[in-house]
């Protein structure tokens, strides 16, 4: 361009544009928001389309991580535990967990003392505390094989990921953001004092490029996870922090994200009761074994280095032999790879100098924010319990950045359906309130079945009144695409919560794939396209995105 030539016109002007829609993506983009700026925020996938699904789906403090001596970490998570579980009770519970004990990796002792920091590194207002219990006369022992005796009880909890990205996303979009999903970001320039970031916008079922958006940001929010350093270096053009400046001190990685593959296995059920299971491998990594989706048993995690492609990500046939063979020293009922009925992989983005193994990586999160050659700042690792402490010290650094500091807000918010007050004439505890939050949708609508109502009060909470709103008996939800899925629900998810594919809706805000059959899914994907037909790919959320989905 001529020094003399005119500006590139601009589509839209914000205050900051947040690149990733994965779980810290959205939580940033809500907490910014919340506090008054102008947000717009891309995702070139779903939303939590990678790892933010791809999780153990627990809200934890890490137990293990006291082994490596993560007390801040651990204490961060723990006292962040019961904020989230609070904020929403229909998306996450507290969960009981079961440890055997294994004399030959660790004392007793060791195991009570680690226990009794788990419970008191911060305060714990409903969540109850950790006890020994002999597995020879309990439920608990009756999966186990006999030679394991004795163990441990303790408390974290439950939460369905994809579901909990998707709610930050609609409060963030009900607070003013703009969220454009399916939406890459293929150039971010600095642009006199601020950015200009180039969008396209592709079709959901094809993949083809639509529109192409131009943006002016006064900052820009890198929370792209896997893809974190590729945007900073190559899209942003950002150089590498030279290495005898960079620390964590001063705000820099002391090295390139360290990639690490974690996948998880699903099997039908292994036990009948409701608590998981939390167990030693023999290399000393720690296997999960929870209570899914009313009729199976989650398992995992693996941790193997990755060295490819992000997007393309799948569990292997060692990982998944793995994960049977370590159960197989515990469980009565053996499992192996045939068992699978579903498996998923994520790709970790963790912050380390790349020494060491892959397990013991750590799983804090560090800010890098730069006032030049325009305000930006990116998010290196991360879990998904810490997302709202980190979302609100990012939004923090954005004003310092900004010279705009204002007040934090989210510690005490509700998530969209969170807020049963006006159902309950008594707020307890999380699980109570959604019990009773259940009982009350069946009598204000007594044509529902248990089962619906329940999946729907967990998946919206309060939010299915609205849902339901004008709707008096079964024969209104309209036809029933697939299983207990109804296209009054199709329709809510399309319009409120970006849903565009059968994916969309049968793996990520809901997970009924897993009880549906190929030609059950199939006619979803059909509904879908049907819909795409007659142009109903719009939202509400805004004049951005409806354009921005034309």
């Amino acid at each position: 361009m001529r020094p003399d030539a005119p500006p590139a016109p601009v589509d839209h002007h914000c205050d900051v544009l947040v690149v990733g829609g994965g779980i810290n993506g959205v939580g940033i983009a809500r907490d910014l928001a919340g506090r008054g700026w102008s947000v717009v925020l891309c995702e070139q996938d779903d939303l939590a389309s990678h790892t933010s699904s791809a999780s153990t789906k627990l809200i934890h403090g890490g137990l293990r991580y006291l082994e490596h001596r993560e007390f801040g970490l651990v204490r961060k998570a723990l006292q962040e535990r019961e904020v989230l579980l609070r904020s929403a009770p229909h998306v996450m519970w507290p969960l009981r967990f079961v440890l055997p004990h294994d004399a030959s990796m660790r004392p007793a002792w060791m195991i009570r003392l680690g226990l009794w920091l788990y419970d008191h590194l911060a305060r714990r207002e409903f969540l109850p505390g950790s006890h020994a219990v002999s597995l020879r006369d309990s439920p608990y022992g009756e999966p186990l094989k006999p030679g394991w005796t004795q163990g441990f009880v303790y408390s974290d909890g439950w939460v369905d990921d994809a579901r909990l990205v998707a709610l930050c996303a609609l409060d963030a979009a009900e607070r003013g953001a703009q969220v454009l999903t399916r939406t890459r970001a293929d150039s971010i320039r600095p642009d006199g004092g601020c950015w200009r970031i180039d969008l396209s916008r592709r079709d959901a079922a094809t993949g083809q490029e639509t529109r192409r958006v131009a943006v002016r940001a006064r900052a820009v929010v890198n929370a792209a996870g896997p893809w974190a350093e590729h945007l900073l270096r190559e899209v942003m053009a950002v150089p590498p922090t030279p290495a005898a400046k960079a620390s964590r001190t001063h705000g820099a990685p002391s090295g390139a994200l360290r990639l690490v593959k974690g996948s998880h296995i699903v099997v039908p059920k292994l036990f009948t009761h409701d608590h998981a299971y939390i167990f030693q491998g023999q290399d000393r990594r720690i296997i999960f074994a929870i209570p899914y989706e009313r009729d199976f048993t989650l398992i995992g995690t693996t941790d193997v280095e990755f060295r490819g492609d992000p997007a393309h990500v799948a569990i292997d046939e060692d990982e998944t032999a793995y994960l049977c063979r370590e159960l197989g020293r515990y469980l009565r009922r053996a499992i192996a790879p045939s068992d699978v009925v579903w498996s998923y992989a994520g790709v970790r983005p963790l912050l380390e100098d790349a020494h060491g193994s892959a397990s013991a990586v750590t799983r804090d999160y560090l800010l890098q924010a730069q006032s030049r050659p325009a305000p930006w700042l990116t998010v290196w690792g991360g879990k998904l319990t810490t997302f709202r402490l980190l979302s609100e010290q990012a939004a923090d650094q954005i004003g310092e950045l900004l010279g705009e500091s204002r007040r934090p807000w989210t510690d005490s918010a509700p998530l969209p359906g969170g807020d049963l007050s006006d159902v309950l004439d008594e707020l307890r505890d999380p699980a109570t309130d959604i019990a009773a939050f259940q009982v009350q949708l069946r009598q204000r609508h007594p044509w529902m079945d248990l089962g619906l109502a329940k999946r729907w009060s967990r998946a919206y909470g309060s939010r299915a009144l609205r849902l339901l709103d004008g709707i008096t008996s079964r024969a209104d939800l309209g036809a029933e695409v697939a299983p207990d899925l109804y296209e009054a629900e199709l329709f809510y998810l399309k319009r409120q919560e970006w849903a565009l594919t059968a994916d969309d809706v049968l793996w990520r805000r809901t997970k009924l794939g897993m009880h549906c059959t190929p030609a059950q899914r199939q006619a979803v994907a059909d509904w879908f396209a049907a819909q795409a037909q007659v142009g109903a790919q719009a939202f509400h959320h805004s004049a951005m995105t409806r354009q921005a989905a034309d």
